[in-house]
């Protein structure tokens, strides 16, 4: 298993280890910033809806037009604009309560996940070449998991501000700017990254080579999001709902999920080498499927958690092996604008969806976000299936057949 790890290039480790603190921050805030908005700065979950709709929707306005820019004059900038905006708008959130302001800093995040999704794939692939493209996106995905567990587990550690005098509110601003502050302070190493010389037209504004491969991946890619997004960024607030339990007890269990996820990941090369990379990624998703379904009915909190562990690690086997995909069947001088699209068109169901299911939540329809979400991704898995069985990767197409 740790053979397939052998051998990505240093720049790609370089890489994938500089992501560390940043993914702490994104796994802090989508677990917890659901939590935060109704519970901490009392805002309604109408207009807590909204606010994180306005960080996906943002990112879908300006994933393109930064993908092509990346494209055109490097990568790099891009990655180190996305850590800034991210960062600070951690420390925005926690600031102030004022809804306009909170629009702002929303669009702030969003800006930084838009720089950031359009640059760290595309680099990522460059660096690492067609041999060890998996394995870094699995080794990426490996820590990443390791870093939103970090993030998720950190909710829990507003009791030690709260030991030293601080009340429930102040205790989750503080440590909402010590988060930000962390994530913000890697921010000079990012420069160190080299960005290779990569041919690029810059007159070209669609991924003209990639088109073909991009719409098969889109039309699989908007159907799950939809259905991910009525209930995976607002599982704090559902379990409260279900429940009763709160955020330092939910963020404890969803950063725990994220750890085990990180450690079954690590699988995906050996996946992707037994199976294929489509075969897998349907295999994995399927089963996914399953237990996500039986998430509603959970009679106690520690039942669901246990199901939902389950299908966040099978669905999550897939993502290194999506990413890898579609970097690997799109042109190299194409890939951030190809990461643009896929990942506005991502968001933009995601978020609006997210809005979605927080109303549904909130009005006591705990299950029916489940049970949409289940016919979206046994439509969307299907769809993925007869797209893709047939493609085949340079790597995939000259491999040894070692397990036959």
């Amino acid at each position: 298993m740790f053979s397939d790890y052998r051998g990505i290039p240093w720049e790609a480790r370089l890489l994938i280890y500089l992501s560390f603190i940043p993914f702490i921050a994104i796994g802090f805030i989508y677990i917890d910033l659901s939590y935060f908005l109704p519970t901490i700065q009392g805002v309604s979950p109408f207009w807590s809806g909204l606010i994180i709709t306005t960080m996906g929707m943002t990112l879908v306005a300006e994933s393109i037009p930064m993908g092509i820019l990346a494209d055109r004059y490097g990568r790099k900038k891009m990655l180190v604009l996305g850590n800034l905006c991210a960062s600070l708008s951690l420390i925005g959130f926690a600031m102030t309560d004022a809804i306009p302001l909170l629009f702002v800093v929303a669009v702030l995040e969003g800006t930084g996940e838009a720089a950031y999704a359009v640059s760290v794939g595309a680099l990522l692939a460059e660096k690492a070449g067609d041999v060890k493209r998996t394995p870094a996106f699995s080794l990426q995905s490996f820590l990443s998991w390791i870093a939103i567990s970090l993030g998720g587990i950190s909710v829990s550690s507003v009791v030690v501000f709260q030991y030293v005098g601080l009340d429930v509110r102040e205790a989750h601003v503080a440590l909402y700017v010590a988060i930000g502050l962390l994530s913000l302070s890697i921010t000079p190493l990012l420069f160190k990254i080299k960005e290779g010389s990569i041919t690029r037209n810059r007159r070209e504004i669609l991924p003209r080579k990639s088109g073909g491969v991009l719409k098969k991946y889109v039309a699989y890619s908007v159907t799950i999001a939809v259905g991910a997004g009525l209930f995976v960024p607002l599982m704090a607030f559902w379990f409260k709902a279900a429940y009763g339990v709160p955020d330092q007890t939910s963020g404890l269990v969803l950063g725990l999920t994220n750890l085990v996820t990180a450690g079954i990941v690590f699988i995906t090369p050996k996946l992707a080498r037994r199976f294929g990379l489509v075969r897998a990624t349907v295999m994995t998703q399927a089963a996914s499927t399953v237990f996500m379904v039986a998430i509603p009915s959970s009679p106690t909190f520690a039942i669901a958690a246990v199901i939902y562990m389950m299908r966040v690690f099978l669905m999550n086997l897939s993502s290194p092996l999506t990413q890898s995909l579609i970097m690997g069947l799109v042109s190299p001088d194409e890939r951030g604008m190809a990461s643009g699209i896929t990942a506005a068109l991502w968001r933009l169901p995601n978020s609006l969806s997210t809005s979605v299911g927080f109303v549904l939540i909130g009005a006591g329809y705990l299950g029916l976000p489940f049970y949409i979400a289940t016919v979206l991704y046994v439509v969307g898995i299907s769809t993925f299936w007869f797209m893709f069985k047939d493609a085949k990767l340079p790597e995939e197409a000259n491999r040894v057949q070692a397990f036959r």
